[in-house]
């Protein structure tokens, strides 16, 4: 593993690999109505945000990716998460493998660019992680915001698919030469 798989600094940022010292800020951007509107439609559990923590860790250690946390440099404070995953969704089409970004941002960071800056600096790391290769991600139609962020980091959609009875569009973003 290198080290700047396990921390990016972008201008205002700092993406690293989560430990269980984020917990507390993890669940509190899941347990928020607004952040999960669009991913999975409701508050997540306590339950349910330790395993998406215990998810992203095992990405690194299985897969050698995974999902970074996004904190401010300045501050220390939590803003949200960002990466890519392989979860081997029920998706129809499925993705096939390809690393599927994907980002959420705490309510109190919203507005600020955070999502664009840190996607940014995660789909440079996979132009180096994966040379020629492209990623993929999901988003719900109706999410605005995700959407400008997937276009403003490159995403281009190329479909449709449908993942637990809902319709996801599916992007993807060539590989920018290193």
């Amino acid at each position: 593993m290198h080290h700047d798989d396990l921390q990016i600094d972008t201008e205002r940022l700092t993406l690293r690999q989560p430990t269980r010292d984020d917990f507390a800020g993890s669940l509190a951007m899941w347990s928020d109505a607004d952040v999960t509107r669009f991913i999975g439609g409701r508050p997540f559990t306590h339950e349910e945000t330790w395993a998406r923590l215990l998810r992203y860790v095992g990405h690194w250690q299985v897969l050698g990716f995974g999902y970074w946390i996004v904190r401010e440099r300045d501050t220390g404070r939590y803003v949200g998460e960002v990466g890519f995953a392989d979860y081997q969704r029920d998706l129809d089409p499925p993705l096939n493998g390809v690393p599927e970004a994907g980002w959420a941002i705490a309510p109190h960071a919203h507005g600020k660019g955070y999502a664009t800056e840190a996607v940014r600096a995660a789909t440079r790391w996979a132009d180096r992680r994966w040379p020629g290769a492209h990623t993929t991600c999901i988003v719900d139609p109706d999410n605005a915001l995700s959407l400008r962020v997937a276009a403003k980091c490159g995403y281009v959609q190329t479909g449709r698919a449908t993942y637990r009875g809902n319709t996801s569009l599916v992007f993807e973003r060539p590989s920018a030469p290193v």
